[in-house]
């Protein structure tokens, strides 16, 4: 079977879609893990609300336009991370301090990784969209993607600067996790910018090496 047809399943009605109703129960435990034991609930409903509308979205346009099983896989996974990081502020959270004692770093970098897997998850099935629903040339589905996932970021730091300081002016520092660092802001930005570039190298070689479909 091809590689193309085997991670696809478009036009599947929902009840028979047995993979994405996993990921749904998978993804709603972990939710309701993370509010349950959250150690910041208002950082939890800010954290959240892009949660919210990005899934709204997506239910909304189920109908009209499904993702193959990999997509919601690889949304699936992002989402998990970044809940994860809303249950105990990504400042503060349990696998950075971890890794942090492993690397001997001088920051949580879990922020960090919650950045680069936006890019190199999302940017799959931002690119399925442009090429199977949206019909936009092979080239073009290439690279929206990345610029996409960079112009992107870099207004989601307006957002977080914007929200933190208008309505939590308390909670800026657990919601923008920046951790003392000046710069932190712009390297989020370039982590998820070369998440994408990254994950579209990736399936651009995967494509050549497995003979799959040429756009």
């Amino acid at each position: 079977m091809p590689f193309s047809n085997a991670i696809s399943n478009f036009r599947t009605p929902f009840k028979q879609n047995k993979w994405l109703i996993t990921f749904i129960i998978f993804f709603i435990a972990v939710w309701i893990s993370t509010l349950v034991g959250t150690t910041d609930i208002k950082n939890w409903f800010m954290e959240n609300t892009l949660v919210v509308i990005f899934l709204t979205f997506l239910i909304w346009q189920y109908k009209k336009h499904q993702f193959s099983d990999l997509s919601y896989l690889l949304i699936c996974i992002y989402l998990c991370l970044h809940v994860y990081g809303s249950k105990y502020t990504y400042a503060e959270n349990p696998f950075g301090f971890w890794l942090q004692d492993v690397f001997h770093a001088k920051r949580n970098f879990y922020d960090r990784i919650v950045h680069f897997s936006f890019g190199f998850l999302l940017a799959y099935p931002m690119r399925e969209l442009f090429l199977n629903y949206l019909k936009f040339p092979a080239w073009v589905a290439w690279l929206l993607p990345i610029e996409i996932t960079m112009s992107v970021s870099a207004f989601y730091e307006l957002i977080e600067w914007w929200v933190a300081d208008v309505f939590f002016p308390s909670q800026g520092d657990a919601y923008l996790g920046t951790q003392g660092d000046i710069w932190d802001a712009q390297k989020d930005i370039f982590l998820a910018f070369s998440g994408a570039i990254l994950a579209t190298t990736i399936v651009s070689v995967l494509k050549k090496v497995f003979k799959v479909y040429a756009k």
